[in-house]
């Protein structure tokens, strides 16, 4: 009777630790499903962006890291020591660690950061309509992206 139940016991903890250590299957989507008719790869999407400071694109890149697993925070790979921080619009979406080192197609809003000289980001002259300041950009400003849908490639 001890055998039986050893060997039970035995099996039961393989299967549950069988189940922690499975691979993430490709084609796994959070969020919405990108569309990626027009897709960028990662490492051009600074270049893609020109002197825009926010477009809506997809991109496709690698996952460098989960920052925090809640609310899908995670950091993408962007070639030549560069990273694009990027987060879900959407707090409800949880990404595995695992995701880390895989290629993924993200859809959403990337955006550059920059500093003004005069601290008004966003502000701009009302009387002749154009911007009264000019705004200082860095060679290693961080691109941030805004994710609504994100698929797992390989």
């Amino acid at each position: 009777m001890k055998a039986a139940t050893f060997i039970l016991a035995l099996l039961f903890s393989v299967s549950a630790f069988a189940q922690k250590h499975t691979p993430m299957p490709h084609g796994t989507v959070y969020g919405a499903t990108p569309d990626n008719t027009a897709m960028v790869a990662a490492s051009n999407l600074e270049a893609y962006m020109d002197k825009k400071t926010r477009i809506s694109t997809t991109i496709r890149g690698r996952v460098i890291k989960v920052t925090k697993p809640k609310g899908g925070w995670f950091e993408i790979d962007a070639g030549k020591g560069k990273v694009i921080a990027a987060h879900f619009s959407n707090y409800n979406i949880t990404l595995p660690e695992d995701i880390k080192g895989k290629y993924v197609i993200a859809e959403g809003i990337a955006a550059k950061q920059f500093i003004s000289d005069d601290m008004q980001h966003l502000a701009g002259d009302t009387v002749t309509g154009k911007k009264s300041h000019s705004t200082k950009t860095s060679k290693n400003q961080q691109l941030t992206f805004e994710v609504k849908g994100l698929l797992v490639e390989k």
